[in-house]
């Protein structure tokens, strides 16, 4: 039935519905015969009352609501539109003093219109069930909710519509709750039954509906499912989805990040509008994982214009497209320059007047960067050198510099140019300066490009095997989503010289990572896919470090952001060394380059 037609159905429905309640309540009040002596009195009411319900029923989208899911939700919403009309008629009856009309038949109308509106809505629906009621002969997927909170019975409600689907039960760590039945349906035992409840009862899919779990939670539960037979899925996390409302369609398959995020950032919204609405944001290196998120995450607080700078033209043009169809009342602004181009940056700054800027550009590669140091050099000191100098001398307001666990104590020219980076930055800070510079460090964020989790699924899905340098390595992780969050917050906090820590959490053994990952693709280690460990990569570690002997940890309002205590910087050396490393940087003397590091970088050995 097209949607004008069936207006047009509900509109008669309405129309008829309100003379024949009124009526009825007539014969209620004075008995069936004065009922149409007190009608033809009282004839203007029918069309007052018909009049009135259409008008406000129209207003309030009674008539674009889809009536085949209607709810106890739609029902509510069928009762305030009657209470309105019927608030109306009230009104206008004290207004003009109708007196004479009996004051019981409005109530008794009110009652009526309602119970019979609600039921033309509700038998709909029930109308549309039985008539598309699933053929039984149909072979269904036997399905276990793990859940049986609020989103598991949402979701168990969607699956009565869905054909092939057969929901057998729910599971549930809640005692209380075992034994008992949702929409006919027995919560058949604790999580941790798991295994027996997919053996005796045929399970062919599991689907965890617990949208709060911990990944520590995530863990416990993904290792029962992984003890049974039957495939496994999961709904989001409440924080995936911005509405909180979770249906069939969000149904995905298990990841990595399920298993190691962590609990939704607490932010300060108010604080962090305060420096990010109605301003003119410069993020470098937008095109990248970091950049590009932090470009979605500054969208949302209305910026006057959000510049996205990147070397890189195709990354930039599709973030861009992104970006201008989500938030379109954001002017966004692209450009594709190199931060090495002074008199480039230096126009770009003269032109938009960024009063904050984010410094996400960067060479991050660390084997690369091994082999090509002058690169590393230029980019990633010169680079962040020449942004900063841009901002002060364009009054930019805050300077914000992404910086790396792999500058704490660096053993490869990666993490040594970005500690230069980082010291620079801050030594900015020390001058007469309106900019507040400030960096924010933090570790490996899951899923961004050059990290091992991509590299690791390409591997698995070409039937291994997962290379692994070393048993025992390890890193920090985070959601590029967290980290991005957590730097914004930092900005918030800037006064200018600070150097934020992002708490990671706990250390991954990337062995134990390359494991959780073939398990959740349904592939055992050693039979279907093998790990094969191949050495340290030049200028890798074993271990990463957040803060160095020197750098002790003080706490912030935010749990999850530390403040280094500042370090004590020769400015001038500083200075002389970088015009040095760049001139050897032009000239590629690698060797020259690395032990001119080595004397500015404490704790840095190349050899």
């Amino acid at each position: 039935m097209k949607a004008k037609l069936k207006i047009l159905v509900l509109l008669f429905v309405d129309i008829s519905i309100t003379p024949i309640a009124l009526f009825a309540a007539f014969s209620v009040r004075v008995g069936l015969e004065k009922a149409v002596l007190f009608s033809s009195a009282f004839w203007w009411a029918y069309i007052l009352f018909a009049l009135l319900r259409i008008i406000v029923f129209w207003q309030t989208g009674m008539y674009k609501m889809i009536w085949r899911y209607a709810s106890i939700r739609e029902l509510i919403d069928v009762v305030k539109a009657i209470s309105i009309s019927s608030l109306i008629i009230v009104l206008l009856f004290f207004i003009f003093k109708v007196d004479s009309f009996p004051k019981i038949v409005l109530a008794l109308d009110y009652i009526l219109n309602a119970a019979l509106i609600g039921a033309t809505r509700l038998s709909y629906r029930v109308y549309r069930e039985l008539k598309f009621r699933p053929d039984k002969n149909i072979k269904k997927k036997r399905i276990l909710i793990v859940g049986a909170g609020d989103s598991a019975v949402h979701l168990a409600r969607q699956m009565e519509r869905i054909p092939d689907y057969h929901l057998v039960g729910f599971v549930d760590d809640d005692k209380s709750k075992v034994g008992l039945k949702i929409f006919q349906v027995t919560v058949r035992g604790m999580i941790s039954d798991i295994p027996e409840v997919v053996s005796d009862e045929d399970i062919d899919e599991i689907i965890i509906s617990i949208p709060s779990a911990t990944s520590e939670e995530m863990r416990r539960v993904v290792r029962y499912c992984e003890a049974s037979d039957a495939v496994f899925k999961t709904l989001p996390s409440i924080n995936e989805i911005i509405d909180g409302n979770f249906n069939i369609s969000h149904i995905r398959e298990v990841r990595i990040e399920d298993l190691l995020g962590r609990e939704p950032v607490e932010l300060d919204i108010k604080k962090i509008s305060e420096y990010l609405y109605g301003e003119r944001i410069l993020v470098t290196g937008a095109g990248g994982s970091i950049g590009s998120e932090l470009c979605r995450q500054i969208a949302q607080y209305n910026p006057s214009k959000l510049i996205l700078l990147g070397h890189g033209e195709n990354s930039i043009y599709l973030i861009d497209q992104e970006l201008r169809k989500k938030y379109p009342y954001v002017n966004f602004v692209n450009v594709i320059a190199d931060i090495r181009n002074t008199e480039k940056i230096d126009k770009l700054f003269e032109k938009y007047s960024p009063t904050v800027v984010f410094h996400a550009a960067a060479h991050k590669h660390v084997p690369l960067m091994e082999d090509n140091a002058d690169e590393a050099v230029m980019n990633n000191v010169f680079g962040t050198l020449n942004i900063a100098k841009a901002a002060e001398k364009h009054g930019t307001k805050r300077f914000v510099m992404i910086s790396t666990d792999k500058a704490v104590n660096p053993t490869n020219i990666m993490g040594a140019t970005k500690r230069i980076a980082e010291m620079a930055v801050l030594s900015r800070s020390k001058r007469l300066t309106k900019t507040k510079f400030v960096v924010v460090r933090f570790g490996n964020v899951l899923g961004s490009r050059g990290s091992v989790v991509p590299l690791f699924k390409k591997q698995i899905n070409e039937g291994g095997p997962i290379t692994v340098t070393h048993p025992e390595v390890t890193r920090y992780f985070m959601t590029i989503k967290e980290a991005t969050q957590l730097v914004i917050q930092a900005g918030s906090m800037a006064e200018g010289g600070e150097k934020f820590i992002l708490d990671m959490g706990e250390p991954v053994k990337i062995a134990d990572l390359a494991r959780d990952m073939i398990k959740l693709s349904g592939l055992e280690e050693g039979v279907d896919i093998n790990i094969e460990y191949v050495g340290l990569r030049p200028g890798e570690k074993l271990y990463e470090e957040l803060f160095n002997a020197q750098e002790k940890a003080n706490v912030t309002h935010n749990k999850k952001i530390f403040i280094a205590e500042p370090e004590v910087i020769d400015d001038h050396r500083l200075e002389r060394s970088i015009h040095e490393l760049t001139i050897l940087a032009g000239s590629l003397k690698t060797d020259e380059i690395k032990e001119k590091i080595a004397l500015l970088v404490e704790n840095y050995s190349y050899k």
